[in-house]
């Protein structure tokens, strides 16, 4: 790996200056500009593969296109660090996704050439499409695209934007980014000359004017459509986009600048919508990237010479393990069970469940929707899924939890992952609402487990429950409980006492803050209870606690409004208790990226931020002394 700074990317302060290089400059660029991005993350980690199969697509769009008048839209976001890097952020890449440092997914807050926050996939069309309407409407000449990734391609959201822009006259160009091969059949010089052909200016006013001429002729006018596409279908992938309304253009060498360049050239000024298909490769040019994607895609700090990803040191195990060594042992001993995931099998401990129960486990694609209603309809049949998903991916999932699960009362087990606050990845995968928005809903069970082996517990218990339920579960290692090997049901809706205080306050815990809680309850030699269960509430225990106490305490990594403190003021409320009520949890506010321990400092959920605000609450509550009188 080169150690000389690069000759060419210092000079490179904003797309402005890409528009004056010749296309060998381009190359050179690309080359430089990839060696900076393994240098980089090397340092600090983060979504790496797929930027590096981005190079030369993001600097052929910012050279061509007159960003950020021009609106580029990126779907995810994973794909965006050489797009930072070329819009001014060069200097700062080393802090992405570190507190105060650069967003790890393009955000409008951050750079106008961000023309959209993005982290979640497959909203990059509607968006873009958005955005050229806009144009239209208000008689702008800006062009609008949208970059997706075949993987975001999955998602439905993705084809109901692509069906709606095929109606419309609107110019917007979608680019599928296509880095995983799936269909690159066409890729080589035969491609790139049908490329440059139906990119181009004369093929759009050929194609025009001949279907003015045929309109008159319907039966011929028939036979060449069915003609056209006959052809297009024998050497492209494209016959699909275009009876959904757009040009195809492609597949092209997504490593090809002067290939790009050329065709988005001719694209630029062509008008409706377009569908550029861009094949590139995952972690190009880095082998270890290029020959394990997945591993590299957002690895953590490695060595970039000999590609050693260095092991973060714990000594527990991460809680989306102890889930997938759960699901393999329910497997065994149960036929029914079965595992869906959502486009996630490494990042929720899935792998093991897939390699020894292929034909028990699901990947439906980035399609969190249709993951929710396969597993309704499995349940209905007598299988008994258990859908491994982000807690931060529910929400995309919400109306089919509520229609197609719980109002049939399904026994699904929903088991969320990244539930309460994630870290790096920011607000848009912070787990910060599904406590409130699952509570609301009629026949669903709600487990907050406080440690590894609870949440193996209670996993179980939701298996024998002939209705849905959601146990979740923190990103990262537990606080190192000793696991049993046996598998117990937990009494539904039953608290646990973990600490028996002589004071005069309670603490009630939803969720793996417990030892900061406990070591909070010492300052005020406080009772503190487990709940495990935010629904059904342990009611006895709740109400026994607000009798004996003089104050109460709730403390849940999810959003204070409408969550587990909020279901226990309501059952003070209709009880008719009057007694003080201190909430704790994620505040009105969108946490942003940083460490998990940087993110439970920034909403106070840090143990030095629940002891202080439990003690200035509790102070504050003690009648004022009364002063003693002057002689």
């Amino acid at each position: 790996m080169p150690t000389d700074f690069p000759a060419l990317l210092p000079g490179i302060q904003s797309p402005a200056d890409l528009r004056g290089l010749t296309l060998d400059e381009l190359q050179r660029l690309a080359d430089e500009l990839r060696q900076f991005l393994v240098r980089t993350v090397a340092t600090r980690g983060g979504h790496f593969a797929a930027g590096l199969g981005t190079v030369e697509l993001t600097i052929a769009l910012h050279h061509v296109f007159n960003t950020p008048e021009d609106r580029i839209v990126w779907d995810v976001g994973h794909q965006a660090y050489p797009h930072k890097v070329l819009t001014g952020r060069r200097d700062q890449l080393h802090s992405i996704k570190q507190r105060g440092g650069l967003a790890p997914f393009p955000s409008r807050a951050e750079s106008p050439y961000d023309t959209f926050g993005t982290g979640h996939s497959s909203t990059s069309i509607s968006a873009a499409l958005g955005m050229a309407i806009a144009a239209a409407k208000l008689g702008q000449k800006r062009r609008a695209v949208a970059v997706i990734g075949d993987g975001a391609m999955s998602g439905g959201m993705a084809f109901e934007a692509l069906n709606h822009a095929g109606t419309l006259p609107a110019d917007l160009l979608v680019v599928l980014n296509d880095n995983e091969m799936s269909i690159s059949e066409g890729v080589g010089a035969l491609s790139r000359y049908f490329a440059r052909v139906l990119g181009g200016k004369f093929y759009a006013q050929l194609r025009k004017g001949g279907k003015k001429v045929l309109s008159q002729m319907p039966v011929m006018r028939e036979w060449a459509r069915r003609s056209e596409e006959h052809m297009k279908g024998m050497v492209l992938p494209g016959t699909m986009f275009e009876e959904m309304g757009f040009n195809y253009i492609g597949p092209i060498d997504g490593h090809d600048l002067k290939a790009l360049v050329g065709v988005l050239t001719n694209i630029r000024d062509l008008k409706g919508p377009q569908f550029l298909h861009v094949v590139t490769r995952k972690g190009k040019g880095y082998a270890p990237a290029e020959a394990d994607p997945i591993t590299w895609h957002g690895p953590g700090p490695f060595d970039p010479a000999t590609g050693v990803i260095y092991k973060e040191k714990t000594g527990a195990p991460s809680y989306s393990k102890v889930f997938g060594d759960w699901l393999c042992d329910m497997a065994e001993r149960d036929p029914r069970i079965v595992g869906i995931t959502p486009a996630m099998r490494e990042g929720s401990g899935l792998v093991e469940f897939s390699r020894r129960f292929p034909d028990r486990y699901y990947d439906v694609a980035i399609a969190e929707q249709h993951a929710v209603t396969f597993a309704a309809g499995l349940a209905c049949e007598g299988v008994r899924p258990v859908v491994a998903i982000y807690s931060t991916f529910l929400q995309r999932g919400y109306d089919q939890l509520i229609h197609d699960v719980a109002l049939q009362k399904l026994p699904i087990v929903f088991a969320l992952d990244r539930a309460g606050l994630v870290g790096s990845d920011g607000a848009t995968h912070q787990g910060s609402f599904d406590v409130s928005f699952l509570r609301c809903i009629p026949n669903m069970v709600v487990m907050t487990p406080s440690d590894e082996n609870e949440c193996r517990q209670l996993l179980f218990t939701a298996t024998t429950l002939d209705q849905p339920a959601a146990v979740r579960f923190p990103r990262g290692p537990g606080s190192g409980a000793a696991l049993q090997r046996e598998m117990n049901a937990l009494p539904l809706g039953r608290a646990n006492l973990r600490r028996e205080g002589h004071g005069a306050l309670t603490l009630l815990n939803f969720g793996p803050l417990l030892p900061s809680v406990l070591a909070a309850a010492e300052d005020q030699d406080a009772t503190v209870i487990d709940m495990r269960f935010v629904k059904p509430l342990d009611r006895e225990a709740v109400l026994r606690a607000a009798v004996a106490a003089r104050g109460l305490v709730t403390i849940e990594e999810n959003v204070v409004a409408g969550g587990a403190g909020s279901a226990v003021a309501e059952l003070l409320a209709e009880a008719g208790i009057q007694v003080p009520l201190l909430q704790l949890g994620i505040p009105d506010a969108f946490i942003e990226h940083g460490s998990r321990d940087d993110c439970l400092a920034m909403a106070g959920l840090d143990a030095a931020g629940i002891r202080r605000r439990i003690n200035q609450w509790w102070l504050g509550l003690q009648p004022a002394q009364p002063v003693a009188a002057r002689g």
